[in-house]
């Protein structure tokens, strides 16, 4: 068993990063264990931010670290909130204030001009020098609503729509979302390149047993 160390304070996102990975043998833990403190996300990309979080979550516990950067891209807001999602209606803003900003800034724009998706980019670094990060990054679209459905998820969830499903992603069963969501396909992918790549972890052990000698 694998021990990685997640860089959020998430509780909504670890439980949907332990619920994906149960088919590979890791043991997630959250940065919060070290008191870890947020990574700044200066960057100008979810790429950027991804990197920043999972380089800040090794350096501060010794361990390889996955980071997410995800946000809604909403098509006509020019691609707001993008990389500022989680702080769209100001820093520290609840989901709720983000949600009632977005719809604010939405008005009474028509059904099917409210096209958007969700950009995820996963980063998975073996120490903070890694010079050859795994990065997967995949995209879930939908549309947004005019007001908020569904008690699950987190995040902007309640108000984005799956088509497919004629839900938001608030109303989906877990495994539903897992499945089809930006994470959820970006998880698929790391899986596969993990599955693939025995050494990553060989090299992960050593440069962890490095760090605390």
């Amino acid at each position: 068993m694998h021990e990685i160390v997640l860089a959020t304070g998430n509780a909504g996102k670890l439980r949907e990063f332990r619920a994906a990975l149960t088919e590979v043998e890791l043991e997630i833990r959250p940065q919060s264990e070290w008191q870890a403190p947020e990574a700044e996300e200066t960057g100008l990309t979810f790429v950027e931010n991804a990197l920043i979080k999972a380089r800040n979550a090794t350096q501060h516990t010794g361990l390889p670290a996955l980071a997410d950067d995800s946000g809604l891209v909403v098509d006509a807001l020019g691609g707001a909130p993008g990389v500022y999602s989680a702080r769209y209606a100001g820093a520290g803003a609840s989901d709720r204030a983000n949600i009632e900003k977005l719809l604010t800034d939405l008005g009474d724009t028509p059904a099917e001009q409210r096209g958007a998706y969700f950009q995820c980019v996963l980063v998975l670094l073996r120490h903070a020098a890694d010079p050859t990060p795994l990065i997967c990054q995949a995209r879930w679209e939908g549309f947004i609503t005019f007001e908020p459905y569904g008690a699950d998820g987190f995040g902007y969830d309640p108000v984005f729509l799956v088509p497919s499903e004629g839900q938001t992603a608030a109303e989906l069963d877990l495994a539903v979302k897992n499945r089809l969501s930006h994470r959820g396909q970006a998880l698929a992918q790391l899986i596969e390149m993990l599955k693939r790549r025995h050494e990553f972890w060989r090299l992960a052990t050593a440069a962890a047993a490095q760090s605390t000698a």
